[in-house]
């Protein structure tokens, strides 16, 4: 059982390669610098995957004028770029939407970090990368270890020039491989020389600032480095799905042994050495089991030491079990250790005849991993080593075990004598063994080991030959007498090893449940104030805390949002470990090294753009909380919180980056529209007007009538336009009274056509209203409105003189109104842009007008309870129809 593997990383290990079944595969070409030959070997794998019958398509090569890249794409087949026009440039980009209905077996596109042009639907390439990969489709894709995102500071220390065009880790972990393209700092210095990364003019100052050899050595170090990371990821991937229990050496991982020693922290400085010296991953690791128990100034120098593991930069965990020696080597197993590190004490001759020593029984189970032992310093010293006492253990069980075990042989005792005359001595026997399993049960040891011992004396003396007395007539009963203390010995040792399993199984099912339900409620959650009130609940019932969130606002000044036992004042001085914290994005306060005279906790929160918050956490128990993996499950916790503050952030900057490009997109439009519709009748109003002054004298009447008609014409219209921008600004704004009541449909269109009798001129319109005295609740100047909008379009859109039709269908809970014409009818992509704001139809581009009518027209029957929408009719022409509720 102990060599199976664990159930829960092989359920992940299935459902990610399932995943993975469904989306794409991606391949990165990983390389130092620009030059060393990343497109070049991804174009020679690609055709290589064409030969075997791979459909392979180039989204996007960049060949950078070098001939031999040419030539190779030559032999593929090349999509074609998308153009976009941004401040009257023409741009062109990888075009996304073409690549998925091409929908071929992989795609190449270049430059993973590049940013796309303004009006594309994705800000980076990278996303363009991703959607391909979630459709299926496998990527091969080129990147330079300068744009990874983790590796940003990093790379302006080393150049002095700060990369913008990045990449974020995540994205590196969905590659299926990363293949390093090197070339020595030497042979790519050549290449540039020689005009094959950049164009000559560039050259001198490319090898001044990036192209120092320096520089590219470092750079080549990263990339190796990554690339080896990436590699490892796979194998222990490979390892924990396979269930390989075999240690690979393919990298150097050290595991510290600690125990509750002052001892303890020699190894752990040693281990810190030998990792540094390896470049190694270490893990410091304690083994809590059921036969062990910690007085609590040992129980504190454990934390001291995994403490001080984690500020050497190891990682520290706390695992529980039955068997030390099991645990360790299970833990190096599953991790791929290498190495194991031990205290080294001498051992006595008592010990060496009698008891095995822990060291020993790891030497025997380790095989390949190697074992080291470092001597004590403490035997050094010539001092005694602090023991592992006992007393813990009877203060963690409380008396009532031992009475219970007492209580429970007594019984059996009595069932035993009251059915002697029925019981045999095997079946009285069981009776002492089910009194045993049952005080077992309860998981205490020391109360079940004594309970064991004393049902064998009781059977002794109530059921044995000897009754009421110890003597021992013969060598066989005595063997009896033995097997049975040696299987309930084997009850008890099964039975507290399962409880604590249990326990320990529970424990584990516990945080992971609570991490899921927490970050569950979080994804379906939004608004600052919404997400603490279900985080603060949660790790306060977890932790058995007090806990109050910190959020910065104006000016990044801390304030307390929400707190479980409501607002709480703080004091200047936790304030300010606050901000230290804050600043910081460090944990600190009572029981860390920094702060910590502070009563209670101070945990980050911190996302990827840096911390959101903080939590001040005030436990019951601060001692069970400052366990080091009490704080990394905590930190999971806040990590979760801060992950979902700042997608919650992010989200609201979108919106609002969204509503400015909206706000400003309308008012670029509205400015252009004003001056293009506005300038035509003032032009025309002044001309009429400069008329009237400087000739009116010349003028006879009839000349002055007409040129009076065509300014109040043109007034008119200018005053129509006014009014649909003023109307639909009340409209969006939502600041109009909506006041109705009932009108007949009839007098409103009637008093519609009248007003636009001079510009229907010889127009027919037919009316076809069903009832004449058709009572509908509604907003008459806003319903005339309507009329006069979608009859005006009718005029301006149809040829002159082709008639108009009206005309009311009834259903059962609402009226339909048609207003049809025999124009040129609506271009099929149009239908759903009509009634968009500033929208002009395709068909005549000389009508003056805004394109706001028919947005109004909508908002108002939206407004009404109705709907309206627009349609070709079968004969010819636009059928505008619309309803309203009865």
């Amino acid at each position: 059982m102990e060599k199976r593997p664990d159930p829960g990383e092989l359920l992940a290990y299935v459902k990610n390669e399932e995943l993975q079944k469904k989306k794409g595969k991606l391949k990165i070409f990983l390389g130092a610098a620009p030059g060393v030959g990343k497109t070049y070997s991804m174009l020679q794998d690609a055709i290589d995957k064409l030969i075997h019958g791979l459909e392979v398509v180039a989204g996007v090569v960049e060949t950078h004028g070098r001939q031999e890249t040419e030539a190779l794409l030559t032999k593929l087949e090349v999509l074609p770029k998308k153009t976009i026009t941004y401040r009257e440039h023409i741009l062109y980009e990888f075009d996304l939407d073409e690549a998925i209905s091409r929908h071929p077996g992989l795609i190449l596109i270049d430059e993973m970090a590049h940013e796309n042009a303004p009006g594309s639907r994705h800000k980076k390439r990278w996303q363009d990368i991703e959607e391909i990969l979630d459709r299926g489709i496998d990527v091969y894709t080129t990147l330079n270890i300068q744009h990874v995102e983790s590796l940003n500071n990093i790379v302006s220390e080393i150049t002095g020039i700060t990369v913008r065009e990045t990449i974020p880790d995540t994205i590196l972990k969905r590659a299926h491989s990363i293949e390093l393209v090197d070339l020595p700092a030497e042979d790519l210095i050549k290449r540039l020389q020689e005009g094959k990364v950049y164009v000559p003019q560039d050259i001198n100052n490319a090898i001044e600032n990036f192209f120092k050899p320096s520089n590219l050595t470092a750079l080549r170090e990263l990339a190796l480095r990554m690339t080896a990371e990436q590699i490892d990821v796979e194998v222990l991937l490979h390892r924990k799905g396979e269930s390989v229990e075999k240690i690979w050496p393919t990298a150097e991982r050290l595991l510290v042994c600690v125990s509750p020693n002052e001892d303890a922290s020699k190894l752990i400085r040693a281990t810190f050495r030998m990792a540094e010296n390896l470049h190694a991953e270490w893990v410091a690791v304690f083994v809590e089991t059921p036969s062990i128990g910690l007085e609590k100034n040992q129980h504190n120098l454990v934390i001291e030491h995994l403490r001080l593991a984690e500020q050497l930069g190891g990682e520290a965990l706390i695992v529980s079990g039955t068997d030390i020696v099991t645990e360790i080597i299970s833990l190096a197993r599953s991790r791929n250790m290498t190495r194991i590190i031990l205290g080294k004490r001498p051992k006595s001759l008592w010990k060496k005849l009698f008891k095995n020593r822990l060291v020993d029984e790891i030497i025997s189970k380790s095989e390949e991993i190697d074992i080291y032992l470092l001597k004590s310093e403490l035997e050094k010293m010539g001092e005694k080593n602090p023991k592992i006492t006992k007393k813990s253990i009877e203060d963690k069980m409380p008396m009532v075990e031992y009475v219970r075990g007492f209580l429970t042989i007594s019984l059996c005792v009595l069932i035993n004598l009251f059915s002697s005359k029925y019981l045999g001595l095997s079946s009285q026997i069981m009776v002492y063994f089910l009194g045993v399993l049952y005080v077992s049960e309860k998981g205490y040891l020391w109360p079940a080991f004594l309970t064991s011992i004393l049902s064998v004396f009781a059977f002794h003396y109530f059921s044995g030959p000897a009754r009421f007395g110890f003597f021992l007539d013969s060598s066989q009963y005595f063997i009896e007498l033995f097997t049975m203390l040696l299987v309930s010995e084997v009850i008890v040792y099964l039975s507290v090893r399962a409880k604590w399993q249990v326990r320990t199984y529970q424990i584990r099912e516990q945080r992971t449940s609570e991490m899921y339900l927490l970050s569950k409620e979080l994804a379906h959650t939004r608004g600052i104030n919404h997400l603490l009130e279900i985080a603060i609940p949660h790790i306060s019932r977890v932790f058995k805390s007090e806990v109050v969130a910190l959020i910065p606002h104006h000016n990044h000044y801390l304030v307390p949002v929400l707190g479980h036992s409501g607002n709480i004042e703080l004091t200047q001085k936790e304030r300010s470990v606050a901000e230290w914290v804050y600043k910081m994005g460090k944990i600190a306060g009572y029981g860390t090294e920094t702060l910590p005279d502070s009563e209670a906790i101070y945990v980050p929160l911190i996302g990827s753009k840096g911390v959101m918050g903080v939590l001040r956490i005030l436990p019951q128990d601060p001692e069970k909380l400052l366990i080091p993996e009490q704080l990394h499950f905590l930190e999971g916790f806040s990590n979760q919180i801060a992950m979902a503050l700042e997608v919650d952030r992010l989200q609201d900057e979108a919106k609002k980056t969204e509503l400015k490009i909206e706000s400003d997109r309308v008012r670029n439009i509205l400015l252009k529209y004003i001056c293009s519709n506005l300038y035509s009748p003032l032009r025309d109003i002044m001309n009429s007007a400069k008329s009237l002054h400087d000739r009116q004298s010349d003028l006879d009447p009839a000349s002055i009538k007409k040129l009076g008609g065509n300014i109040y014409s043109h007034s008119e219209d200018l005053n129509h336009l006014i009014q649909n921008l003023s109307q639909t600004v009340e409209l969006e704004t939502e600041t109009i009274e909506m006041s109705k009541s009932t009108h007949s449909l009839y007098q409103v269109v009637n008093h519609v056509l009248k007003g636009l009798h001079k510009r229907l001129k010889n127009r027919e319109v037919n009316l076809d209203l069903l009832d004449k005295i058709i009572i509908l609740n509604f907003n008459r100047v806003f319903m005339e409105q309507v009329f006069f909008n979608i009859i005006e379009n009718a005029i301006k859109y149809t040829p002159e003189g082709s008639p108009i039709r009206i005309s009311t269908h009834m259903e059962s809970h609402a009226v339909t109104i048609s207003i049809e014409d025999e124009g040129p009818g609506l271009a099929l992509d149009e239908i759903n842009k009509i009634f968009e704001k500033f929208y002009r139809g395709q068909t005549i581009a000389n009508i003056q007008g805004m394109g706001l009518g028919l947005a109004i027209c909508q908002k108002i029957i939206v407004l009404h309870g109705g709907k309206i929408w627009a349609e070709n009719r079968a004969t010819g022409g636009t059928a505008f129809r619309f309803t309203l509720p009865l």
